[in-house]
């Protein structure tokens, strides 16, 4: 079993807590829930399976999930749904990141999530054409999402994680970012996580990240 509990804050104040937790049923299949809300009045809860599409032979690996939920932003209730697709290759079969040193991992995964319509739609379209850092922490009513994320074992209790994600959202169209995130061992099966996120186009401001892992 893993749990993770982080959070997120941008330059302008707006911030992203959540809680995210996976459980494997089976070899093959995972079941996951994520609890989230953030400082624009919203909260939101999605369960999801995910199952393994590879046999756990050769080098890549793949995946596929299906998660549902809801969200409430000022006292309106709305379903979420989630399409995901993944894959994941470890550097030691990588022409050239095999040559780093102690390993790591790359990996690619895609997801398209739907919401419920909101009342609210003046509101969000004003954020949109201001570029409001707080329209990244607000669900829109459909977003595609792509995220390249490219691991490192920088040390026996260390690990650097970079990270790319595009989104392209109903509200405010194309954006994407950068994450860079350390990982440390803490003691026994707990891990510090603090990185920064820095917009490259789209809504969105510079924000800092605290996490904590553990795994059971």
């Amino acid at each position: 079993m893993f749990l993770s509990f982080s959070g997120e804050r941008d330059v302008q104040g707006n911030a992203y807590s959540s809680l995210y937790a996976e459980y494997g049923l089976r070899p093959r299949l995972t079941l996951g829930l994520e609890l989230g809300r953030s400082s624009g009045g919203e909260a939101s809860a999605m369960f999801w399976l995910q199952r393994a599409l590879d046999r756990g032979e050769g080098p890549n690996r793949f995946s596929a999930a299906l998660g549902m939920g809801a969200l409430e932003r000022r006292g309106e209730y709305l379903p979420l749904a989630q399409i995901a697709v993944g894959w994941g290759r470890g550097f030691d079969s990588l022409p050239v990141l095999r040559r780093v040193p102690r390993g790591g991992w790359l990996s690619v995964e895609a997801r398209y999530k739907i919401a419920g319509a909101m009342k609210d739609e003046a509101e969000i379209a004003e954020l949109a054409a201001r570029g409001a850092g707080l329209l990244s922490y607000l669900t829109p009513e459909s977003e595609a999402k792509a995220e390249l994320t490219l691991g490192w074992h920088a040390g026996e209790s260390l690990m650097l994680i970079g990270q790319v994600r595009a989104e392209e959202r109903e509200d405010s169209g194309f954006g994407a970012k950068l994450a860079v995130t350390a990982v440390r061992d803490l003691i026994g099966p707990a891990r510090l996580e603090l990185g920064m996120i820095e917009p490259l186009s789209g809504p969105g401001e510079r924000a800092v990240k605290l996490g904590l892992w553990v795994a059971f």
